[in-house]
């Protein structure tokens, strides 16, 4: 015949409290019903556990025997239980990152991780700029010109700007890239608003009078603008690279504006290692720290 576990926990409850109706309740249960599981345990060893009084109840010395025999296995039980029950339970990661580094980067990657961990959940929260809160987060991918001062810090990749446009207006300027500077609309991304100055300067563009710039406080609508004709961009390398390998874009210079644009995981609490968090933190190290611009061929 085979022990019911539920009748083992029962009277390992019942034996500590000294209380069918304390037990119930811990086991969520009638009192009846325990009273019921332990006489079933009872009839089944063949000896009587407890000494029952109208109003009380206390062991026998058979089950002050069997009770320090069989509590350490049922606390073993248990605690194995609720291990391989809580593996098997989802866990929750959230991420707040920049929008463009999510579609360009993150999303196309991202089938190979959520593959590996099935058990954990990804809630992603995109941002457009840098200055939006993240601190709710368990882990944060950040733009910045200086490396943050809190949380756990590592260094991804750096950023340099590069001017583009689609096929058509490269092949209607193709003779003259400088001249095209004044005359079609420069596009660049509201938070950095002297870029195409600072660009103009690094190049060694000596004329430089644009007659129209466009912000945008979106990457993908930048380098969406650029795509749909709307003028030239500054767009990002490496992370705008899919646009040229794709021949959405195309290079109008090959000179780059270098600034210390960078960026960073930002663990904001440290975790125990093999934690989820701490997984998810050293795929993305291992996947995109030091992300290269492809070379000029």
């Amino acid at each position: 015949m085979q022990t019911p576990i539920r009748g083992l926990r029962s009277f390992c409850f019942a034996a500590r409290s000294l209380s069918f109706k304390h037990a119930a309740n811990e086991l969520y249960l009638t009192p009846s019903a325990v009273s019921h599981q332990i006489k079933q345990l009872e009839e089944q060893l063949g000896i009587e556990l407890f000494v029952r009084k109208t109003r009380s109840i206390s062991l026998t010395a058979a089950g002050k025997d069997f009770f320090e025999a069989i509590s350490p296995i049922v606390s073993t039980l248990e605690s194995t239980i609720n291990e391989f029950s809580q593996m098997q339970q989802n866990t929750n990661l959230t991420i707040t990152l920049p929008e463009f580094f999510a579609s360009e980067l993150l999303m196309p990657r991202l089938r190979e991780w959520t593959s590996a961990h099935p058990n954990i959940n990804l809630q992603m929260d995109t941002l457009k700029t840098r200055k939006e809160l993240t601190r709710h987060s368990d882990l944060s991918i950040v733009l910045s010109s200086n490396k943050p001062t809190e949380g756990v810090v590592t260094e991804l990749f750096n950023l340099e700007y590069i001017p583009a446009c689609n096929k058509n207006l490269l092949a209607q300027w193709k003779d003259d890239h400088c001249k095209a500077l004044n005359q079609v609309p420069l596009i660049l991304h509201k938070a950095r608003p002297w870029a195409w100055h600072q660009w103009a300067e690094k190049a060694g563009i000596v004329d430089f009078s644009p007659t129209q710039i466009i912000q945008i406080d979106s990457m993908f609508g930048v380098a969406r603008a650029a795509q749909q004709g709307m003028g030239i961009a500054l767009i990002p390398l490496p992370i705008s690279q899919s646009w040229l390998d794709e021949l959405w874009l195309y290079k109008l210079f090959e000179r780059p504006l270098t600034t210390k644009d960078k960026y960073y995981l930002v663990q904001h609490e440290p975790s125990n290692v093999n934690h989820p968090l701490d997984l998810f933190a050293k795929w993305v190290i291992a996947t995109f720290k030091n992300t290269q611009t492809k070379p000029i061929d």
